[in-house]
Order: structure tokens, then C-alpha cells, then sequence
């Protein structure tokens, strides 16, 4: 596990070789666990999954974080990889284009309840706004704390509290039985609120 996050984190999205028929091997290795496979996958497929999720979503720093979100769960999902029904590639770009997408409709669904919020009291008092600027203090602590996370805690944490996904699904997503879920989201919630300073 930490030797796949250290590769996750210490590769530039965008600085693998073409993808090719190489995949479906490497593919079919990382559904077994070889570890050194994924990293293989990792180089073969980086461009081409960037350059999606670059083109979708656009801004550079949510790109890269779709980049990674991606890569977990090829890791995670390797398993449902039907060769029967297409090549990895394609399988690859499916799962890219879906989380790119939903990570653009994410970020429209906040911009809208922005501007209706707006609409609806356009002379926000100094307060509000203050406390706008306090919230996105709060959000690169946040970052900053679930730095200091195991890999499974912060990804449990992310996947439920940023993602949207209700236990279960993350359960799912994980692999995971949904009392070991549980756990490690308590887990990692008491350590983000010590890292932040909250009592009580």
C-alpha cells in the first residue's frame, strides 16, 4: 500500500509512454496485486488518462487530483476488468471520463448554489464574507491534515466527506467490509479534528 502511494505521488501525470496492447497483460497483473505491474500500468497509461481528465475538467490542480483519483481506482477495481468485453485502455478511459465528468458537475452544482445564494441577498453584510474567507483558511488545513492520514483513512475520509458517497459505497468502492469502513472513518475523523485544534 505505501509503496503504491509513494508511486502515485512521486510520478508526473502525463510522463508515460503510449498506451498499447501492453496494457491488458499489465492490467490483468494488477488485478492480482503485483504491485510492480501497477507501476508499469502507471507509465504506459499516464498520458493518455491525463490528457482526458486535462481536457474535461480543465483547471490543472483538479486535474491532477482526478489524475490520482483515477489510478486508485484502477488499482482498487482492477479486478472488474472483463478482457472479454475490450481492451484495458478503453476500460482505463471509461472509469477517466466519469470521474473527470462528475468532478465537473461537482464543481457547476457549487457555482450554481453560489450564485443563487448571491441572487438572493446580493449585499452579503461584511460577516458573511469573512466568513467565506475563514472557510477557505479552513479547507487548505484540512488538505494540509489529511496529509497525516494512513492511505486507507484519508481515501475513506475523501471518497465519503468530499465525494458524496454514502458508507456502503465506499465499503464497495474499497473492497472493503462496511464495519472496517466505519472504523477507519472514526479513526481518521478524531485525527483530522487533533490536527485542527477542535475540542469538545
Amino acid at each position: 500500500m505505501a509503496k503504491r502511494e509513494r508511486t502515485l505521488q512521486s510520478i508526473p501525470p502525463g510522463a508515460g509512454a503510449p498506451a498499447g496492447p501492453e496494457a491488458d497483460d499489465l492490467l490483468a497483473l494488477v488485478a492480482r496485486g503485483d504491485e510492480a505491474a501497477f507501476e508499469r500500468l502507471y507509465d504506459v497509461v499516464s498520458a493518455p488518462v491525463f490528457g482526458l481528465v486535462r481536457r474535461v475538467v480543465r483547471d490543472q490542480a483538479q486535474s491532477e487530483e482526478v489524475f490520482q483519483e483515477v489510478m486508485l481506482e484502477v488499482w482498487r477495481t482492477a479486478t472488474r476488468f472483463d478482457p472479454g468485453r475490450g481492451r484495458a485502455m478503453t476500460w482505463i478511459l471509461t472509469l477517466t471520463h466519469r470521474r473527470a465528468v462528475d468532478r465537473v458537475r461537482s464543481a457547476q452544482a457549487a457555482s450554481t448554489r453560489e450564485e443563487h445564494a448571491a441572487r438572493l441577498d446580493p449585499h452579503r453584510p461584511f460577516d458573511e464574507v469573512s466568513e467565506q474567507v475563514s472557510g477557505r483558511l479552513e479547507q487548505r488545513q484540512v488538505r494540509r491534515c489529511l496529509s497525516f492520514l494512513t492511505g486507507l483513512q484519508r481515501e475513506s475520509v475523501v471518497l465519503a466527506y468530499y465525494q458524496g458517497y454514502s458508507y456502503p459505497e465506499v465499503a464497495s468502492l474499497l473492497g472493503l467490509p462496511l464495519g472496517t469502513v466505519k472504523t477507519r472513518m472514526r479513526d481518521g475523523l478524531i485525527r483530522l479534528r487533533d490536527c485542527m485544534g477542535v475540542t469538545g
